[in-house]
């Protein structure tokens, strides 16, 4: 009796020991464990979507696990920015948004996402050279040319942009403030779409930089840069303050996760990061996009995600944009 109830206890005794061990749960695996998807908020062949997946490839390979892309466009982003903010904070979705997303279309239509809350700025990751971009047999070459046609038929000039609220749609209703000019927006679902509209003349104009490789091609004509300094591919472009109206553009791309995500993991993707937008790899990739590296860190990603916020929320106010 004894020896059966010691033969009893003795394993089930064992077995509670082991189940009481701290080394008997299962610890949490070493992230990255599982392919990891990158949410970009627009459609394929734009500049949100090339910027993507190269970073992505990149990151994959720096951290030893496969980034896939996913292409969540519509709502001027508004559609792929909130799927990413209602994922799990686990490391294993990120979002590669530009500047509209958390700076512009909040203050300018609902969206069902917190850009301050929802999400954990990781690190920007480019700025933009952004271009205003006229048809190819546009009946003007530059920006007075542009304004001086627009005056003559009010409301008849369209420019196309990546969507509403979108940093190409506020460029255009800048423009048309500071000009004193009344032009027709149309918006698209990304820039790749409205780039092909402009090559086949059925929009007027776009301010974007994704027009880049076609103004090189010849197949449209940039009217002016809208940053501060001369594109350095286009060197024979004036910038549009040189042409006379005052207009501070401020785009970029960052790197974001949904809140929650562990610092540790949000810290190695910043580090993995700068190393990638250092290189002079991404130097000449960004270039024929008509953006440059501009690595910035999270906390100081963060702090400048909210100078604009607030840059952009006056200038909407000021500008009296709404839309529509």
């Amino acid at each position: 009796m004894n020896f059966a109830l010691r033969t009893f206890i003795t394993p089930l005794g064992a077995a509670l020991a082991l189940l009481c061990s701290p080394t008997a749960w299962a610890q949490p695996a070493a992230w990255p464990n599982k392919p990891i998807r990158v949410i970009v908020p627009y459609p394929a062949g734009g500049n949100s979507d090339a910027i993507a997946r190269y970073v992505a490839e990149k990151l994959g390979r720096a951290v030893g696990q496969s980034m896939v892309v996913e292409n969540k466009g519509g709502a001027g982003a508004t559609i792929g920015a909130e799927l990413a903010a209602r994922a799990p904070g686990d490391g294993y979705t990120l979002l590669i948004a530009p500047t509209a997303v958390f700076a512009i279309t909040p203050h300018l239509r609902r969206v069902n996402y917190q850009p301050f809350t929802d999400f954990v700025p990781i690190a920007q990751l480019s700025g933009s050279y952004s271009i205003a971009t006229a048809s190819k047999d546009a009946p003007f070459n530059d920006i007075n040319g542009l304004i001086a046609a627009a005056r003559q038929a009010p409301g008849k000039l369209t420019f196309g942009s990546a969507g509403p609220a979108t940093a190409t749609h506020l460029a255009g209703e800048m423009v048309k403030n500071k000009a004193g000019i009344d032009m027709l927006h149309i918006p698209y679902k990304g820039s790749a779409e409205a780039l092909g509209d402009l090559m086949g003349g059925r929009i007027d104009m776009m301010y974007d930089p994704v027009s880049l490789v076609q103004v090189k091609a010849g197949k449209v004509k940039a009217i002016a840069v809208m940053s501060k300094t001369r594109h350095p591919d286009l060197p024979n472009i004036p910038t549009i303050r040189e042409q006379g109206l005052d207009i501070d553009t401020r785009s970029w791309f960052g790197l974001f996760a949904p809140k929650g995500t562990p610092q540790p993991i949000a810290d190695r993707l910043a580090a993995e990061t700068q190393k990638i937008m250092a290189t002079d790899e991404t130097h000449q990739l960004l270039l024929k996009m008509s953006q440059y590296p501009e690595f910035v860190g999270p906390a100081a990603f963060a702090k400048q995600i909210q100078d604009d916020s607030a840059f952009f929320k006056a200038l909407i106010a000021r500008a009296n944009i709404h839309v529509d």
